[in-house]
């Protein structure tokens, strides 16, 4: 199937749990569609239990949601950027927020989850039909700072005006607790598509989940994950030349050489926050830098 940045997200959680390698399954497939992560979703399972695994696999997504959301009023994150600050912030969202400060310190600074302010401002502008002027963008960046981000396990605060955002990492964060779920129930041989893709073992036929490029090539997955970024894969503009990745030291949208950064690592989480942060690199030297900090990580593509 081909990566594309798009606004309909799947996630294909246990896509072929079929009972032998080389029979035709027995189980019908069990479809679910819904809404996850602000978009429409489904989830294929092959399974004897396919409904109860499928059911497992919702609850799951509902649970994250309510904690990683920036659309759901309630949710952790939007109590977060609410009020400034969050006491007793859950596991999940401390653990989604330590592995974006990690990218952010070996990226220089060019992931940020703080640059939700940004958005808004860029977002607001595209409704009205245009673009923001320098004293909003000034603004806006003056709300941006992963250092000014205060995070230990009893509170997270912000400074007035701050919001975080988790696009990024967010869908690659739920991708992998999908995958722990299924893992702690022993089941294998899954794939996972949540934007990005998360593999549990390989295709039960003993080979590597092959994933194609939507710019070229093919990536063979194997208990590990991978992610696409493509600076201009959401624009601001109907002329599709302002793209959804912000520059944080700048305030506007990236200007860049790729048109996609494709990178594997054990982790969904990891992978996404990288082929992100890339996209703001200039050059394939630099994204094998980034990437070299963590262990297990791969540059597949970068064009």
């Amino acid at each position: 199937m081909p990566i594309t940045r798009r606004r309909l997200v799947v996630i294909s959680a246990a896509l072929a749990l079929l009972p032998s390698a080389g029979r035709a399954s027995r189980h019908a497939s069990k479809i679910w569609t819904g809404q996850a992560l602000g978009a429409r979703t489904s989830i294929r399972v092959d399974h004897p239990d396919s409904a109860a695994i499928a059911a497992r696999v919702v609850t799951e997504i509902e649970r994250l949601e309510n904690i990683l959301s920036l659309y759901r009023p309630e949710s952790a994150l939007a109590r977060l950027n609410r009020n400034g600050y969050l006491v007793d912030p859950p596991f999940e969202l401390l653990e989604c927020l330590s592995i974006a400060g990690a990218v952010n310190h070996f990226s220089g600074g060019r992931f940020d989850p703080t640059v939700q302010p940004l958005w808004a401002v860029w977002a607001e502008a595209a409704a009205r039909g245009g673009s923001p002027d320098m004293q909003a963008i000034a603004r806006a960046i003056s709300l941006v700072g992963w250092e000014k981000v205060e995070i230990d396990p009893a509170r997270i605060s912000l400074r007035p005006g701050m919001a975080l955002t988790l696009n990024g990492i967010g869908q690659g964060y739920v991708a992998d607790r999908v995958a722990a779920l299924l893992g702690a129930e022993d089941l294998m041989d899954i794939l996972i598509e949540t934007g990005e893709f998360r593999a549990l073992g390989g295709m039960p036929n003993g080979a590597d989940w092959p994933i194609h490029l939507q710019a070229g090539g093919l990536v063979g997955l194997r208990q590990r994950a991978l992610a696409t970024s493509s600076p201009l894969g959401t624009t601001f503009d109907a002329a599709g030349r302002l793209g959804h990745i912000l520059n944080p030291l700048s305030g506007k949208p990236v200007s860049t050489m790729w048109r996609a950064v494709s990178i594997s690592a054990p982790a969904a989480a990891v992978a996404d926050a990288l082929s992100t942060a890339s996209c703001l690199l200039e050059d394939a030297s630099q994204v094998e830098l980034l990437v070299r900090e963590f262990p297990g990580a791969r540059l597949e593509l970068a064009t």
